[in-house]
């Protein structure tokens, strides 16, 4: 955190006092004393983050819906080689400018209408974190019964809809994440660098104690695909894969956006461009593959495939399960704090700043992730790929188009420091909203709208064309949202000269 000398020295060098509700020490651009960052702390970043229960089971999704092993673990791969462009792109002005994703935004939606999208993106990583905590604490519930001969199994509270001990489990994880709140975002960065070869460890040993326990992968991994002649789903494959990718695309929408809250304290774009080309493909790929592997061997080892990590450490017994599961607790923590904490925390940060630190954004996202209780979420999610994961994706690819084409198009790079802090500077726009963000936004989505309100059950049926469009969401979205924006930005007078 800064001093009150720093803020004063930060008015400074942005010549003259910033406007009260834009500016606090955490939405500043970062110093250069405080680009630590080095490629391979993005790189642990990433796989602090990939390494989670959701990744472990992202190919199941795919397998399950007629691909082979590798077919769908190469669509995993493409997917995230797909969102990496955008990742680096965004990641690009965090490093260059030292600003984090809700300063950045005010350049293309205005001062005031920044707030729109960093909620948007805020929103959805709080259901999240949420999520990502309550399997965490289950984890830890397993752990705990394991030891004890189920002595805090108990009866079902009835409003919660869990027992004591699960709710319990459930604060204990919650409160590690508060701890790591409390000290800001370098501590985060401590926990990711450390943690990601421990993580990385732990994944080849789960996939070593597979192999050599089943004496090999089990019958999973020979069997074809259902798209091949005489198969089951024969020629259907790319009406599987084109989805498939776009949700493959869209687990990480949301960091392409929020990543220059990280890109931001990198030494170099060398270091922010090295360290995401690592850090993110490759373990991605690698997870997805230990996931398919691992539960191809559980179906020689315990008679029937078992895609959950915790149900399946719950059943190796002995001091293995103890260990994995601490693995599997690490795991969520790491990416739960990374990919769910920071974002929403600056969002808050950004809609009243001289109220609301990075801190208290984080407290709140706590918060709000005890309040959804996302145990009852989870009961009613269903086609997690094809309407969660696509279903955001068709809202947030649209933001990433826009902020790609106003800072490398528009602005060529460049940011006025000071007026990204001013209420009457360039980026203020009308009254702090610029309409042609807001337009091209609204066009971006409306074409996914229709594809969405069907996959997610709210109308019966819509004509075939909004169903193809929706298996693209992501791609047209963003490239429809792009193309508006520079088109209108380039016949307004709001063009910077």
């Amino acid at each position: 955190m800064h001093s009150q000398t720093d803020s004063l020295q930060y008015d400074i060098t942005l010549g003259g006092s910033p406007s009260a509700d834009l500016w606090n020490e955490d939405l500043a651009p970062a110093r250069e004393e405080d680009k630590t960052w080095t490629w391979q702390s993005i790189s642990g970043l990433w796989v602090g983050m990939v390494v989670c229960v959701p990744t472990y089971m992202m190919a199941a999704g795919l397998v399950a819906e007629g691909m082979s092993w590798w077919q769908a673990v190469l669509t995993v791969l493409l997917g995230n080689l797909v969102v990496l462009v955008p990742m680096i792109a965004i990641g690009h002005a965090g490093t260059k400018h030292g600003i984090p994703f809700p300063v950045l935004l005010r350049s293309s939606f205005g001062t005031a209408g920044a707030k729109l999208p960093a909620m948007l993106r805020g929103l959805v990583a709080c259901g999240w974190f949420g999520i990502q905590t309550w399997v965490g604490g289950s984890a830890i519930y397993i752990i705990v019964n394991i030891m004890t001969d189920n002595a805090i199994a108990g009866s079902v509270i009835g409003f919660l809809g869990i027992d004591l001990g699960q709710l319990v489990c459930f604060l204990l994880f919650w409160a590690m994440h508060v701890v790591f709140i409390a000290y800001g975002t370098e501590s985060i960065r401590w926990l990711e660098t450390y943690a990601a070869p421990f993580l990385i460890a732990m994944g080849l040993a789960l996939l070593g104690w597979a192999y050599f326990k089943a004496g090999g992968f089990g019958a999973m991994l020979s069997t074809p695909s259902q798209f091949i002649a005489g198969g089951a789903r024969e020629g259907q494959f790319w009406s599987v894969f084109w989805p498939g990718l776009t949700a493959m695309v869209g687990y990480w929408a949301t960091l392409a956006l929020n990543i220059p809250d990280f890109t931001r304290f990198a030494r170099s774009q060398k270091d922010q461009f090295i360290g995401q080309a690592l850090g993110l493909p490759l373990p991605m790929a690698l997870f997805a593959f230990i996931g398919v592997a691992v539960t191809s061997a559980t179906v020689v080892i315990y008679g029937r495939a078992i895609w959950d990590p915790v149900e399946l450490t719950s059943q190796m017994g002995g001091t293995a399960v103890v260990i994995a599961l601490i693995a599997l607790i690490l795991a969520t923590l790491t990416t739960n704090l990374a990919a769910n904490v920071v974002a929403p925390a600056n969002g808050f940060s950004n809609l009243s700043p001289s109220r609301i630190s990075f801190k208290m954004g984080g407290y709140l996202t706590a918060g709000i992730g005890i309040a959804i209780m996302p145990w009852k979420l989870l009961e009613s999610t269903s086609a997690y790929i094809f309407t969660w994961l696509i279903g955001y994706s068709a809202l947030l690819g649209p933001v990433a188009g826009i902020m790609v084409a106003d800072y490398f198009v528009i602005r060529r790079t460049r940011l006025n420091h000071q007026a990204l802090f001013r209420n009457d500077g360039e980026y203020s726009y009308r009254n702090g909203w610029n309409p042609i963000a807001l337009v091209a936004l609204v066009v971006g989505v409306l074409p996914n709208l229709p594809g969405f309100l069907h996959v997610a059950g709210f109308i019966d049926s819509v004509p075939a064309v909004f169903q193809e469009i929706y298996t693209y969401a992501w791609f047209v979205g963003l490239a429809i949202a792009a193309c508006v924006y520079l088109l209108l930005m380039r016949n307004s007078m709001q063009r910077p000269q």
